[in-house]
């Protein structure tokens, strides 16, 4: 391979990690935001979560989906088109002008979405091929997502405070209409596996709307009340949806998501891991804002940078020190740390008071809350891939991000509900920290309860030896 092969191979995967940046971004980009749309779109408290839900949701139930559909018909020509619906859709929820078209063009997004970010693995899996180069790679992607969460609430915060609302889905199209350009330029096209296989739309269609109807359930539960023939009538039927995925996926010869990788048990554990996790993240990203704007009155650029401290400390451990951590000591102990770190981390801000002041009641969270997710990331990553057949580890990272979209949004209608029920009807200052005290609470337990999973069922094992030519990163035989 010629020196200008490898650098167009490098800068095909920057262009890939700026598409999956792009659909990360997108997740977080709209916290910020919220208060903004609820007030200009009319937006109940709880229906609110469905700006957020509406995207997650989509997003999560059609990945395995997407990655199906990149084998049969080709990865490059499948990325395009994800990349292309969710530019579409980002304009659609630019110019949305009522609560209806947002929350529909916003599902769209997250099937365009999960396209992007099930195609865009298995394009990188494809173009690097040797370990230590798929290992810097993978790198790469694991910053993008332990770092893009908290760079969407800054770049939100920007957005929002010099603009408006709208220019948070707007500034997707020039980045959209980038990254399908270079990627015409850069990917090699294929023709993919016509005949070979079959698509499972059964299963998508089973587990997408059964786990739409447990949060549609879960979100209303204050206002039909939980123990309601409505609420448990409705969440009866999400599980025998889920009952009946599980059948199906059991039956079909190319299932949406292969059964038989949850007897690994560090891919079982690890999505146990990555639900509870992705739930308590949504707990800072989504009641800390509002927090923030709320209660103590930020503007939407201050709440960006009240998180800039969170973005600077989680690059700088995802990028390095997270990866060195793994190589002295494996995947468990800095996992288990991390989330020690995150829970302590949400469970300062269960204390922020009415009258809270920066530097003592938000700035020692968000620093803790940098570290900690920038430990984990990595290894976390590593940990769902450790057992899996090479021939398996694009569906294993599809499912474990499949793990972390769905683990998110029901974390926030559990947190949102959490809190709705702590304020009631009230607007007030005092009735708002209540309720969010009492959400970041149970992000706090999510986040334990994450720890306690990886340090009883993850395998500890010796830390794996560097790899002098993987340039810092973590090789993917870590367990």
């Amino acid at each position: 391979m010629t020196i200008a092969d490898v650098r167009k191979k490098w800068f095909a995967l920057y262009v890939l990690a700026l598409g999956d940046l792009l659909i990360v971004l997108d997740i977080s980009i709209v916290n910020v935001a919220l208060p903004s749309i609820r007030e200009d779109l009319g937006f109940s408290e709880a229906s609110l979560a469905w700006v957020i839900n509406a995207y997650t949701l989509t997003f999560g139930g059609f990945m395995l989906l997407a990655g199906r559909l990149g084998d049969l018909f080709g990865h490059r020509r499948i990325f395009l088109l994800g990349v292309g619906l969710f530019t579409l859709a980002s304009l659609a929820c630019g110019l949305a002008n009522s609560s209806e078209i947002l929350v529909g063009a916003r599902a769209i997004q997250g099937i365009g979405g999960a396209i992007v970010a099930a195609v865009a693995l298995s394009l990188i899996m494809t173009l690097f091929t040797e370990p230590a180069e798929r290992a810097k790679a993978m790198g790469v992607i694991g910053f993008v997502a332990a770092g893009g969460g908290s760079i969407g609430v800054l770049a939100g915060g920007v957005l929002t405070d010099i603009l408006n609302w709208h220019w948070i889905f707007l500034v997707n199209i020039p980045v959209g209409a980038a990254v399908i350009a270079l990627c015409l330029m850069l990917l090699p096209g294929d023709s993919g596996e016509r005949g070979r296989t079959s698509l499972d739309i059964a299963g998508a269609v089973t587990v997408t709307a059964s786990l739409m109807l447990a949060v549609y359930a879960i979100v209303n539960g204050n206002e039909q009340g939980w123990t309601s023939v409505h609420t448990l009538g409705l969440l009866g039927i999400a599980a025998a949806g889920l009952a009946l995925f599980v059948a199906l996926e059991s039956r079909v010869s190319s299932p949406l998501m292969p059964l038989g990788l949850f007897k690994l048990r560090s891919v079982a554990a690890s999505n146990i891991v990555g639900i509870l996790w992705s739930a308590a993240m949504f707990a800072m990203f989504f009641l800390s804002a509002l927090y923030l704007q709320l209660v103590l009155g930020y503007s939407p650029l201050e709440v960006g940078l009240a998180f800039l401290p969170a973005n600077l400390l989680m690059g700088a451990m995802s990028l390095g020190l997270s990866a060195k951590l793994v190589m002295r000591f494996g995947v468990r102990l800095p996992l288990v740390g991390g989330m020690a770190l995150v829970a302590l981390g949400l469970g300062l801000f269960a204390r922020a008071p009415v009258d809270g002041n920066f530097l003592i009641d938000v700035l020692p969270s968000m620093l803790i809350l940098g570290v900690g997710i920038g430990m984990a990331m990595n290894p976390l990553l590593l940990a769902a891939m450790s057992d899996v057949e090479p021939q398996d580890a694009g569906v294993a990272s599809g499912v474990v991000n499949t793990s972390f979209m769905l683990g998110g949004a029901l974390g926030l209608a559990v947190l949102a509900s959490v809190a709705a029920a702590r304020t009631g009807d009230s607007s007030s200052p005092a009735a708002l920290v209540d309720g969010y005290q009492a959400a970041f609470v149970i992000g706090t337990v999510f986040a334990l309860a994450a720890g306690a999973v990886a340090a009883v069922f993850l395998r500890g094992g010796p830390a794996p030896a560097r790899d002098p030519h993987a340039m810092g990163e973590p090789a993917t035989e870590v367990i």
